[in-house]
């Protein structure tokens, strides 16, 4: 399952470019983000850095599959979801400006409060270990705190079981 880790990691840090600079296909910026992220394209890009090579086209591997097939429909279901997912985090986030949380975080959060109430083959409390996982590594110091904090507020008001999938 670390393929599912990665998938998220990587949704997070194409709704934090599409926060930052919104394309304006998203399709084909989906596609080259997708293949910039294949082990053997970041491979290049190391390389490529460490000796100032060019890189050669690269093919992705079944792990790199796996984690597209995950991720991609977790950056569409977010993207359509949006102005929800925002309005539940102010919801849960009073008298603090959704603008105010780092863009991180409010990324992150909008991936976990999406796969809680959009994605029933997962459990909410995976979904929220991961998040605080992701926001421990990408995000501040507090970030895990924060993430936790709204989070479990959103699981209170769900109403199916935090520990199980619906399937």
């Amino acid at each position: 399952m670390r393929f599912r880790r990665l998938a998220r990691e990587r949704a997070i840090q194409f709704l934090f470019q599409h926060e930052m600079n919104p394309p304006e296909a998203i399709e084909e910026d989906l596609e080259r983000f997708w293949e910039s992220q294949t082990s053997a394209a970041i491979a290049e890009d190391h390389k490529a850095s460490t000796w100032g090579e060019a890189s050669e086209p690269t093919t992705s591997t079944s792990e790199d599959d796996e984690v597209r097939k995950f991720g991609d429909p977790l950056i569409r279901g977010v993207l359509e979801k949006l102005s929800e997912l925002d309005g539940i985090i102010e919801e849960q986030t009073r008298n603090w400006d959704i603008a105010r949380i780092a863009k991180v975080d409010r990324n992150i959060l909008r991936l976990a409060i999406y796969e809680m109430l959009h994605r029933e083959d997962i459990p909410p409390v995976v979904s929220i270990n991961e998040a605080i996982d992701i926001a421990k590594k990408f995000s501040t110091e507090n970030s895990g705190r924060f993430v936790n904090g709204i989070l479990d507020k959103v699981k209170g008001n769900l109403m199916r079981p935090a520990r199980t999938s619906a399937n």
